[in-house]
């Protein structure tokens, strides 16, 4: 399963991809806000920082403007992925973007009927949103697992991107469910390497090794 960073500020960005763990990114101008950077600039460094897939988002809500804001995108480097919202002018421009073989992630998807009809039309990439699923009381995890199904029944192959993720147990559910991607915050994936238990062990060989008077090998 790959892992994302879901992240416009660039120092996050390049963290993680110097430990070498992400494999494309996700943003938004509302985290370009939040993280009080300008959004184009932001842009540009990521872009030049992962050589991975970059999802970047359009901001119109009818056919016509997302598809001129996608082409756009398209151009400003070969690895971004437009991302368009899964509504019916959202499924319109999917269409004709498609083909015109610019790569779409269709994001806001909540049920696997909404999967489906993505799939149908070609998506690069569905983004079902796993955490305001749950916020709502909703079963994310059973969610994606139904479009697991679907897509393995019928040979679909855009990914599914585990997306909105709360937590480190979101990641392993994810990657249980058989999710090409997870998408995560910058506070999730520092924690995905970190146990209670490693750093004590660690801390017990390294007192032992010095007790021990041995040298080290190098």
């Amino acid at each position: 399963m790959k892992l994302f960073i879901d992240s416009a500020n660039p120092e996050e960005v390049k963290k993680m991809a110097e430990l070498g763990i992400i494999d494309g990114v996700t943003t938004n101008p509302s985290l370009a806000t939040k993280a009080g950077i300008d959004y184009r600039k932001a842009v540009d460094q990521i872009l030049a920082t992962v050589d991975g897939n970059v999802s970047l988002e359009v901001l119109s809500t009818d056919a016509q403007g997302m598809m001129g804001e996608a082409r756009n995108l398209s151009k400003l480097h070969n690895n971004v992925v437009v991302k368009l919202p899964t509504t019916p002018e959202g499924l319109k421009a999917l269409k004709i973007l498609k083909a015109e073989k610019i790569r779409v992630n269709m994001t806001l998807v909540f049920s696997a009927n909404q999967a489906l009809l993505v799939a149908k039309l070609g998506a690069y990439i569905v983004s079902p949103f796993a955490g305001r699923l749950d916020d709502i009381g909703a079963s994310a995890i059973d969610v994606i697992s139904e479009i697991r199904q679907i897509y393995d029944n019928f040979a679909f192959e855009t990914q599914i991107l585990f997306a909105s993720v709360r937590s480190p147990l979101h990641v392993k559910q994810a990657a249980l469910a058989g999710c090409d991607i997870a998408t995560c915050p910058y506070e999730v994936l520092e924690k995905l390497v970190h146990h209670p238990l490693t750093d004590v062990g660690l801390k017990k060989f390294l007192s032992d090794f010095k007790e021990s008077g041995q040298k080290p090998l190098v």
